[in-house]
């Protein structure tokens, strides 16, 4: 996979600027997985949010169109080889069809919506090893029947 170069460039101002995406979520007043998202260019900012981003990061107004632009969505290939990625890859091939059948038991044949959606990752303190817990939240969106 390769990163888009305008990403290399915001995550190196990140690093050194010394900020989190934490840091950058006061700054933003969006969620810190959203701006990741909009750094690896899977979203698009307002004009004042990029413009935010790039204050932040300390870098030239120029990138501010860049990161208004709509992204073409989807990195990389479709197995993944980064471990971490690949790891949700693994984890919907075993349970993909084991949770499609629990949300079709609780709300009826449908999707969950990936553009109604919020993503949160936190970091649970764990005496045998600190876990990364993940809480997704998408729209019920039904089937149409015509």
């Amino acid at each position: 996979m390769s990163i888009p170069e305008i990403t290399q460039k915001l995550l190196a101002a990140k690093q050194d600027e010394g900020l989190s995406f934490a840091d950058l979520e006061k700054i933003i007043g969006r969620d810190e997985v959203w701006i990741a998202a909009l750094i690896y260019r899977q979203a698009s900012a307002s004009p004042e949010e990029a413009k935010l981003l790039v204050e932040a990061l300390g870098l030239d107004a120029s990138y501010i169109n860049e990161l208004t632009e709509y992204p073409l969505k989807g990195l990389g290939p479709v197995v993944p080889t980064d471990p971490l990625i690949y790891r949700f890859y693994e984890i919907m091939q075993v349970y993909g069809f084991p949770i499609k059948a629990v949300i079709q038991d609780k709300f009826g044949d449908g999707i969950m919506s990936a553009i109604d959606f919020t993503l949160d990752v936190e970091k649970e303190v764990d005496p045998k090893g600190d876990r990364v817990k993940i809480i997704m939240s998408g729209k019920f969106l039904p089937y149409k029947k015509w």
